[in-house]
This record gives structure tokens, C-alpha cells and sequence, in this order.
């Protein structure tokens, strides 16, 4: 007796979803070139990496990646970085948007599945798992597997608790007090909830990550796109969920359930969807706390990626024997930094920090080149921006702004190569 790949004898056989084709509008102009998925972060990673290695270290090793929005660079970082031996079936694989039905793009999130049927259908899996692509988070999806299937659900919904004064920022589960696991309702950023049964200042957001019953995905998002124009927006959270909480088929896991190998009392539970600027940059600052509030030192559950062949970081002396300090900061491979100072920031790979220049609360993307005793704070720069010997960056927001500078979340953010005068 045999079993096919993914399914071993007595278990049933998972397939991952990752919604990738995210345009990340709130964002710009970081994702002015590229989709938010593809977004770099944390120096050597791209957002897309934490779902991935979420999913291949719960053991779940096929995976499609679902694109769209500007997927060049997502495609290729997916391509070139998530290969995994092809013996037992294992793929981790981009699939952009192919228009199965129809002449027309995505217009939802299920609606990406809905027109990816084919994969289903190929693969024939008992479960599947579809999960966002652009959150900050470490996650055991094998124990929200288990749960679910224990539970009889058709759809489990992944929630973390959040202050119950927060509600209105998210999407919101509440729950049946008789049954604390079953989904009595799907609330969409609500201004007076109910609180939890055993935490009433608390509620459970909806976190993006769902697993469902694969016949019962199926069903749910065809008849879901058979519905006409103006009576759904083809969204998992917003139309799919809501629809199975109707018949009483929805449950929900509480994200503090989970308990991932290698974690700390610091950082377990941690989750940050990276929707805004704000929050974008608040993640990083996140890693580079005395303390990390979100450890990337995690041997355990590590976060996978491919940096390429660069060189170690290297700090020396600028001229005339000028010092160089560090403090509180990540730096990555290829980084030079040469009697500058660094504080409280991430220097992504081959970022160069010449003699006097001051870094201080700032995020460097790939190939940043600050001068001579420019001063950078408070700020995000993208790929190759060259900052100008002298220059001042994130010091005076108004005089930013009046440079084309994007001022956002008292941040001062410069697109991919722009060019500073």
C-alpha cells in the first residue's frame, strides 16, 4: 500500500494557500514597484517569508503562492528562494492570476481561489490552509489543523486577542458564550462589541488565517462566484467566513494556543499586520529593542530566506582614525559602515554608512548609501537611495515634504532609487 505526497497514512492531506496579491496601497511608496508580499523587512527577509516559513515548519510542504499586483519581484524572490526537493512532491510554487474564468483579474481574495480551482482539483487535499502574506508573526498551523478537525468545523478562523477599546480596527469574532469555540458572528470593525465570556475587556480579531474542510472551501467560494455584482466583494474575511458563521458552520482558535517551539515569554503570541507606515516601521523597531519584543534568534522556528553571496557586515574607522558606533541596531550582510554612528535601526543588506554620517531610528533598505555627516532619523529609504554628504533626512518634516519626500506617521520615506537633490 501506497500514499500519495502530503498525505501520510492515518492524516490528512494538507494544502497551503498564501494570498499574495496584495497591493498594499497604504504602503506607498514602498510598494510603488513591487506588491506588499514582496516588501523587505527585517533586514534580510521579504513579508512573504514569515507566512512561508509559518507553513513548511508546520510541516505543510505544498504550497501555491496566489499573485497578482505587480508580482515580478514576488515571483522571482519565491521562485529562486522556496525550492524544496521534488522526491516526495514537495513545491513551494508562485501562481499568478490566469483568468480561469473569465477575462478578468482577481477581484477578491476568494475570487483568487475561486479562479485557482485547478489546484484543488490537481491535488485533491482533505484540508487547506490559506493564510495572508504580509503579517509579522511565527505560527504552528498543524495545532490549528488539529483543533479544527477536532472541532467538526468546516472553517476555523485564526484570532488574537486584542484590548476590547481596539475593536474598531479590526475584524472581529464574537463568540457564543455557551460555546466559546463556535462563531456566533463576524463583526467588520465594530464600535460597541461584546467582550470575551472569560475576558471581558478583550475580543478576538480575525488574523487572516483560516483552514477549511477543502470540499467546503470549494463549495463556499463558487457559489460565492456565481453571486452578482453589488451582493459580495468576493473577500475571504468579509463574504466566505460570514457566509459559513450563517449556517453554523464556522469556528474559531485562539492564537494563545499556540505554542510554537523555541519561544519566549517576551514574544509569544506576537503578531503585527504591517498594513501602514506606522506600523511597518513599529515592527522594526520591534527587533531591535534591548530586549526583542519579536526574536528573530529563534534556531527553532527559524524565518527562511536567500540574501545572496555577500560578504559579512564590517565596521571600521573612518578617516583621520573618525569612530564608528553601534547600538541597538541590526545590521546585515554586505553592510559597511566606516566611522558613522547607528542607533535603534536596520541596515538591510549592502547598506553603506560613510564617515560622521548619523543613523538613528531609521530603516535602510538594500543598497543605501548615506554620505559624509549626513544625518538620517526618524525615516524608511528604499532601495539605492544615495543620501548626499551633509544631507538631512527625517530631521525637519516640513522642509521633507517640500523636498517630494513622503511624510506619513511623523516619518520621513523616500521611494526606490529617488533621487535627492
Amino acid at each position: 500500500m501506497t500514499t500519495s505526497p502530503g498525505r501520510s497514512r492515518g492524516r490528512k492531506k494538507v494544502l497551503a494557500i498564501v494570498l499574495a496579491g496584495g497591493e498594499g496601497k497604504r504602503l506607498m511608496p514602498l510598494t510603488a514597484d513591487r506588491a506588499k508580499p514582496a516588501v523587505p523587512f527585517g533586514g534580510i527577509y521579504r513579508l512573504i517569508d514569515f507566512a512561508l516559513s509559518n507553513v513548511v515548519n508546520s510541516g505543510y510542504l505544498q504550497v501555491v503562492v496566489l499573485t497578482q499586483y505587480k508580482s515580478h519581484s514576488l515571483d522571482r524572490h519565491v521562485s529562486t528562494t522556496w525550492r524544496m526537493s521534488t522526491l516526495l512532491g514537495n513545491y513551494v510554487t508562485p501562481v499568478p492570476a490566469q483568468q480561469r474564468m473569465g477575462k478578468r483579474w482577481y477581484l477578491g481574495s476568494a475570487d483568487a481561489i475561486y479562479q485557482s480551482l485547478n489546484l484543488l482539483n490537481d491535488e485533491k487535499p482533505d484540508i487547506v490552509v490559506v493564510v495572508g502574506a504580509d503579517h509579522v508573526y511565527r505560527m504552528d498551523f498543524s495545532q490549528m489543523v488539529d483543533a479544527h478537525v477536532e472541532s467538526g468545523a468546516a472553517a476555523t478562523v485564526a484570532a488574537i486577542r486584542q484590548p476590547i477599546e481596539m475593536a474598531d480596527q479590526f475584524g472581529v469574532i464574537d463568540v457564543d458564550p455557551a460555546s466559546p469555540s463556535r462563531i456566533r458572528a463576524f463583526l467588520e470593525k465594530p464600535t460597541n462589541p461584546q467582550g470575551l465570556p472569560d475576558a471581558p475587556h478583550e475580543v478576538l480579531a480575525s488574523m487572516g488565517n483560516y483552514v477549511f474542510d477543502a470540499d467546503a472551501l470549494r463549495e463556499a467560494v463558487v457559489r460565492d462566484g456565481a453571486l452578482e455584482e453589488g451582493e459580495t466583494k468576493h473577500d475571504m474575511g468579509g463574504d466566505i467566513i460570514p457566509a459559513f458563521v450563517d449556517r453554523n458552520a464556522a469556528g474559531v482558535y485562539d492564537f494563545k494556543d499556540n505554542d510554537v517551539p523555541g519561544a519566549n515569554d517576551r514574544d509569544r503570541g506576537y503578531w503585527r499586520d504591517v498594513g501602514t507606515m506606522g506600523s511597518y516601521y513599529a515592527a522594526h523597531m520591534d527587533l531591535v529593542a534591548h530586549l526583542p519584543v519579536f526574536n528573530l534568534y529563534n534556531h527553532e522556528w527559524p524565518i527562511y530566506t536567500d540574501y545572496g553571496p555577500l560578504p559579512p557586515a564590517k565596521l571600521t574607522e573612518g578617516p583621520g582614525m573618525a569612530p564608528t558606533s553601534v547600538f541597538n541596531s541590526i545590521l546585515s550582510p554586505g553592510v559597511l559602515v566606516s566611522g558613522g554612528s547607528v542607533r535603534d535601526s536596520v541596515l538591510s543588506p549592502s547598506v553603506r554608512v560613510d564617515s560622521e554620517a548619523r543613523i538613528d531610528g531609521a530603516v535602510l533598505l538594500n543598497g543605501v548609501h548615506v554620505g559624509e555627516g549626513a544625518v538620517i532619523k526618524n525615516a524608511i529609504l528604499d532601495k539605492n537611495v544615495v543620501v548626499p554628504p551633509g544631507a538631512q533626512i527625517g530631521v525637519d518634516p516640513e522642509a521633507d515634504r517640500a523636498r517630494g519626500f513622503t511624510v506619513e506617521d511623523g516619518l520621513t520615506v523616500l521611494a526606490k532609487d529617488q533621487v535627492i537633490e
